[in-house]
Parts: structure tokens; sequence; C-alpha cells
């Protein structure tokens, strides 16, 4: 018998029994099902991390003030202004591991058009601030150094403050709106930017020139010190540790932090390795799934075999016969083989269908990009069906070995 008589006579053997072929491939089916679901649904959690923090910005470190304490009541970071403007300039001009520095002066404030009002998030800030962030314009320009030193009523909006005020798909560049009482004109929308890591809304914000904010939004003149945070920008050839080393440095010896004993009156936090952190998460949390999903197969090999042994008993008779007839015991164990074989490949090809309609599922409950992976589903089916090969050639040789005489006269 040739390979393709071999292969339609164990279809038709696994035909006969429909429900027990497809129980026995049950556990091939959930194991390359879960690999290709988990796989796809982890890819699509790392991009998922990776895009929120590449929309906070490239090799960003963020410079927070100290804490404060009043009466031994200590405040948490930030509650004590503790970074200058001079300490910004500083860090602008004198480490060559920085590209770019710029502050974030935040407050939350009522804003009006013509017909509507929104509370929305007021940013003071410099034009750096969009090279440092990554953030681009939909429409308009950004803000310019001539807008900071004139102290300029201009802003730029997310498009979620311009929904709420104008309507979808409106281009408000050029309109007036009050932000508390102070008029300020639009001169750009800056391009969707989605969430935070904490759910912050990036397009529900506004952004001002630091010296408008400080003047008209805080009702203060220019103090020396920034009522917020720095955003810092490491250079990519430096990285963001050596940046932040020598940004401490800069910052403990302008403060005059001589004593290794004494804490900083600052802090500065690495957004990488919260990435990073977040990243190895997903990749533990994708082997551990996968590992379950590997243990599924072997259990599904398991069936294969205990259901190919089941097959070679009750077929004892045909067996012998088939031999009496002249095939030869590589025959035997071929038409077995390739039924292990037919039953393992079916069931990595249900299991792909089923994982990939299971990624897909999950990817829009999730609101995770699905991204599929074609070596992880060559690399499935393969597995399943060297599954099938492996435990499926024990019953197979046994197969082949019985003796014809005694197989004929089996009952």
């Amino acid at each position: 018998m040739n390979i393709l008589e071999t292969l339609m006579l164990a279809v038709r053997s696994l035909l006969r029994s429909k429900m027990r072929s497809f129980l026995t491939a049950l556990g091939i089916i959930i194991g390359v099902g879960a690999v290709i679901a988990m796989v796809a649904i982890g890819d699509g959690a790392r991009a998922n991390v990776q895009k929120v923090f590449d929309a906070m910005g490239t090799n960003l470190l963020i410079v927070m003030p100290g804490s404060s304490n009043t009466g031994g009541a200590r405040g948490g970071s930030g509650t004590q202004p503790t970074i200058t403007w001079e300490d910004l300039e500083a860090i602008r001009t004198q480490l060559p591991s920085v590209r770019a520095a710029a502050p974030e002066m935040r407050t939350s404030a009522q804003v009006f058009s013509e017909d509507q009002n929104w509370t929305t998030s007021v940013t003071g800030t410099t034009p750096d601030f969009f090279d440092v962030r990554g953030w681009s314009m939909a429409q308009g320009r950004k803000l310019n150094e001539a807008d900071v030193e004139a102290g300029a009523k201009v802003a730029v909006i997310g498009q979620t403050v311009v929904e709420k005020l104008y309507g979808p798909g409106i281009n408000p560049v050029g309109q007036v709106i009050r932000i508390k009482k102070t008029p300020f004109t639009i001169v750009g929308m800056t391009a969707r930017k989605g969430q935070s890591p904490m759910g912050q809304d990036y397009d529900d914000s506004i952004l001002v020139p630091a010296t408008t904010f400080q003047r008209q939004i805080q009702s203060q003149s220019l103090a020396r010190y920034i009522t917020g945070v720095l955003y810092v920008q490491a250079d990519a050839s430096a990285g963001t540790a050596r940046a932040q080393k020598e940004l401490t440095a800069l910052l403990r010896e302008r403060h005059r932090i001589t004593s290794d004993e004494d804490p900083n009156d600052f802090d500065v936090r690495d957004l990488s390795e919260i990435a990073s952190s977040r990243q190895q998460s997903t990749e533990t949390l994708s082997l551990l799934l996968a590992s379950i999903a590997a243990v599924s197969l072997v259990v599904g090999g398991i069936g294969i075999m205990n259901i190919m042994l089941v097959s070679v008993t009750e077929r004892t008779r045909e067996i012998g016969v088939r031999v009496a007839v002249g095939a030869r015991p590589r025959d035997i164990l071929l038409q077995f083989l390739i039924e292990a074989l037919t039953l393992s490949l079916l069931g990595g090809l249900l299991g792909a269908a089923v994982g990939l309609g299971v990624a897909r599922f999950l990817a829009s409950q999730f609101q995770w990009p699905l991204l599929v992976r074609p070596d992880v589903i060559l690399l499935a089916l393969g597995f399943s069906a060297l599954i099938g090969v492996g435990f499926g050639l024990y019953p197979a040789r046994k197969a082949s070995r019985l003796d014809p005489i005694d197989a004929l006269r089996y009952e």
C-alpha cells in the first residue's frame, strides 16, 4: 500500500468513531488553542504596555520636588517645592547625557467656549515639553520660546477638550477660550495620545506657556520654584541610568547636599524601569499560561496513546487478516502512525481556530491589539504532530508485532 491509500484507510478508521476521535483530540485542541491564544494575548498586552509608556515619552526621567516636614508630619513627594528654574537651566546646559527637559505645572480649571464649558487639566510648560513627551500636532503649531518669553495668552488643547467644547472633527485653531476668566487663543491641537498607565486621559488637557500659567492661572508673580515636576529626556546613546546618576549628582551639588548620609530633597524616577517591570510581569504570566497549555498538549498525547491502544485491541482480527494477505509489519506500523498523526493534526487545526477566536474575543474585551504570530501557529501545529507521532509510536509498534495466527484467532 502506498502512503495515500494508508492515509485514506486511517481517515476511514477515525470517521467510524467520530465522537471518540473528537474526544481523543480534545486535549490537543485545548493545548494548541491555549498556546496560540495566550501568546497572542501576551504579545498584545506587551504592545499595549509599550504603547502606554511610549505615550509618556522615551528615555524619560521624572524629577519630583521633596516632601514637607511640619511638626513631625511628613508629606509625600512634591509637597515641598525644591526645584528651581535655575536647576532646570543647569540640567539643560550642563548635562551631556540629557537631550531636553521641560517643567509640568498642572492644575484643574473650568474652561469656556462660546456656548459650552468643561473642567479639564491645564498645564504650564515650555516648548521642549512636546519633544520630551513625544507629542505631535494634529492641527496648528506647538508652543514656542516667544510665547514663553512674552507670557502670551495662547493654548494648545487636546482632542477630548475639542470634542467637549466644539464637537468631534472640528479644527479649533484660531478660536478663543476662557480659562477661568482669562481669554486664550488656540494655536494648536495635539494628536490623539490615549491614556496613561494610571488611566489619565492625555487628550483631556490644555497646554499654555509656563510664564502665562504662573501669572494668569496661578495668579502669582514669577516664582523661583517650579510648582510641579520636571520631565527630563535622556540622550539615547547615554541611556537613562547614566542620565539619572548625573542628574542626581548635579541637583545634590546645587542644593548643597554634601554628606552621603543626608537624603535628597528631590526624587528622580526612571519610567523605563517601571515599563520593564510591567513587561516582566506580563512575560511571567504568559510563560505560566504557556506551561499550562504545554501540559494540556501532553495530556492530549496520552489520550491519543490510550485510544490507539484500545483501537489496536478492537482491530486485532483486522490486523491479522491484513498480515495474512501480504501486509508487512511496516505497513501496519505506518497505518497506525498515520492515524495518530492525522488525529493530532486535525486537533491542532481545530485548536488553532479556537485559539484565534478566543484571542480575538479577549483582545476586543480588553481593547488590546491582536498580534497573531504565524511562527507560533506553525510551531504549535508542529508540536501537536510530534505529540501524535511520539505517543502513537508505541501502539503502532504493538500492532505491527502481532502474530498473524494469534490475531486471526482473537475474539
